[in-house]
């Protein structure tokens, strides 16, 4: 790119409020078409390939260019061309995949070209803390980002790079998290803005370490997504539920007691008056963070 694009892109988190593009976040395991998904033996609103589909359908444009970024995942290319294979099935057959293992990597003038003309962008699932450190800064996401603000851009993740998406971002904790100290925290790529994402919620039973997340800063909502279920966010802040299974929101912005700011690590946590929804296929939700 040239260098007046360059800084225009550095220019662009100052100049754009409100994105132009759509992200959508996946708790995981979003329906691939296998006969053998768990959604379609146990749920009725499983539908197959309905993410996937969705991204696709947001694409709007003829013959458009799909990146796929497996860099979470510890086998990127199985996971990259498995995905190319899906979205061939989806009828789009100009699919790319970006093995991006290093920062080093990332500044490589051939991926930027490929972003630069990309419809659609795809974070696959692995480690988040991988994804935010190898990404974190760099050139490839400065362009992803003043993409997603300036243009109609389509950013889909998918458990790790949906978790990713947030500003604070949960890398590590157990499932059960109700301890001080048992949750690590650490910023994300901030594609959403005070909002932290957890992935396969119910089925890990992750809604209180999200509370502890939310506790050491109430401004920030939670959005747990349960597998084969995500939130199609537009305008920033506009949110439609879609897969098979519900979304938590957490909401402590007017909780009125947590003890985590009195207690020594490895004591319970414990926090007062907090907000939940559960919202399911079709549901709408306002993030009131602007």
């Amino acid at each position: 790119m040239k260098t007046v694009e360059r800084e225009e892109i550095f220019k662009s988190s100052i100049e754009y409020k409100t994105p132009n593009g759509i992200l959508i976040a996946i708790g995981g395991a979003e329906s691939k078409g296998a006969t053998d998904e768990h959604a379609e033996i146990a749920n009725h609103n499983y539908v197959k390939f309905e993410i996937l589909q969705r991204f696709v359908d947001e694409l709007k444009v003829k013959n458009p260019l799909v990146v796929v970024i497996p860099t979470a995942s510890e086998s990127p290319e199985a996971v990259g061309q498995d995905y190319v294979r899906v979205f061939r099935k989806l009828k789009v057959k100009n699919v790319k995949v970006l093995n991006i293992a290093s920062r080093e990597d990332s500044c490589q003038e051939e991926y930027l070209a490929l972003i630069q003309k990309a419809t659609g962008v795809m974070f696959t699932g692995g480690d988040q803390l991988r994804l935010t450190s190898i990404f974190g800064g760099t050139e490839i996401m400065r362009l992803i980002k003043y993409r997603y603000y300036k243009d109609k851009l389509v950013i889909a993740g998918t458990s790790a790079g949906a978790a990713a998406m947030s500003t604070q971002m949960i890398f590590q904790g157990k499932s059960e998290g109700f301890i001080k100290g048992s949750v690590s925290i650490t910023a994300g790529l901030e594609l959403l803005n005070d909002v932290a994402i957890d992935t396969h919620f119910i089925a890990r039973g992750r809604i209180v370490r999200m509370v502890q997340m939310i506790a050491t800063n109430p401004t920030f909502i939670g959005i747990g997504l349960e597998e084969d279920t995500g939130v199609v966010v537009k305008k920033g802040n506009q949110l439609e539920v879609i897969g098979s299974g519900l979304v938590t929101i957490v909401d402590g912005r007017e909780s009125t007691y947590t003890n985590i700011y009195e207690i020594d690590e490895g004591a319970p946590v414990t926090m007062r008056d907090l907000r939940v929804h559960l919202l399911g296929k079709g549901d709408t939700y306002t993030l009131e963070i602007f």
